[in-house]
């Protein structure tokens, strides 16, 4: 047995899917089920119950599952040491993250951390917040950024920054011409929301029920470019992270204004998956952003 016959294993069980293992690994999902089946003949017991609808182990399959992940665990600690004690600074970094950071908060670190370690790959996936988590849990990523960070047992989050949230108007609207406004004049204004789903629309939707206003979205999208595009065409306003919206208020095509009564903010979440290695390239990465992890010092 090598190490990789028990990654493709762990993977199989965490991701309870021969597709996803065999994606994780490049690798076919022909493959994985040969793997499988291969460690079944090396130990000479069932690991995985075939009997069952859905994916399970059996007792044996359990714990060769969790000798896995000591194996593996010790495994990527010595590369990690290795690599610190000839001081080597590369490999990949693999994140997930929500469209509105991904373009508009991560590129400037991005940028400052190639140039401070070019041997270093950093490979970024845009993706919906509930698949962010779900890349996270699945080891299938290093990092996620999400907004609004949800507490998961198995996933450490790491405060990253706030987002001010604020309205945005077509320039010609009647509250862009307002510096401040009162969130109660929003009501009758034609809105246009985040889907359901995503975090920051339940957060706003949140904000309009403290405040007892009843307003229902006359359009709803999935993502950031999208919103400010519809906005941008006066179908109506929005509410978003400053953030998001700096190249369009500098090319005057939107107007943000600011809340009169309360600062909303939005909390800016990296994500790791708990108990994991961090190798000397994820550790840097976690310092460009201007955090620390637990147990240390450093800014």
């Amino acid at each position: 047995m090598q190490i990789e016959n028990f990654k493709i294993f762990a993977d199989l069980v965490e991701t309870k899917s021969f597709s996803k293992s065999a994606k994780l690994n490049d690798i076919t999902q022909s493959a994985v089920s040969q793997q499988a089946r291969a460690m079944e003949r090396h130990f000479k017991t069932l690991l995985i119950d075939r009997s069952q609808k859905q994916f399970q182990l059996t007792r044996e399959g359990q714990r060769v599952y969790e000798a896995a992940k000591e194996m593996l665990h010790t495994y990527d600690k010595l590369l990690s040491e290795l690599q610190e004690m000839k001081k080597v600074i590369s490999g990949t970094i693999r994140i997930s993250t929500i469209y509105s950071i991904g373009l508009h908060e991560l590129p400037p670190y991005i940028k400052k951390f190639l140039h401070d370690y070019p041997s270093v790959n950093v490979r970024v996936e845009y993706r919906r917040s509930n698949l962010v988590y779900e890349d996270i849990l699945h080891n299938s990523v290093d990092f996620g950024l999400v907004a609004f960070p949800v507490k998961l047992r198995q996933i450490e989050a790491l405060a990253f920054r706030n987002d001010h949230l604020v309205l945005i108007a077509h320039p010609n609207h009647p509250l862009a011409k307002k510096a401040e406004i009162e969130l109660k004049e929003l009501a009758g204004q034609r809105f246009i929301g985040f889907d359901p789903d995503i975090p920051t629309r339940k957060a706003v939707d949140q904000i309009f029920r403290d405040n007892k206003l009843e307003i229902e979205p006359v359009m709803e999208f999935d993502n950031i470019e999208t919103v400010k595009r519809a906005v941008e065409i006066d179908h109506g306003i929005a509410i978003v992270p400053m953030a998001t919206v700096q190249q369009e208020l500098a090319q005057g095509s939107l107007k943000a204004v600011r809340f009169k009564s309360k600062d909303f903010t939005r909390p800016l979440a990296i994500l790791h998956r708990k108990g994991r290695v961090l190798t000397p390239a994820m550790k840097k990465f976690i310092e460009v952003l201007g955090l620390s992890l637990p147990g240390t010092d450093h800014k």
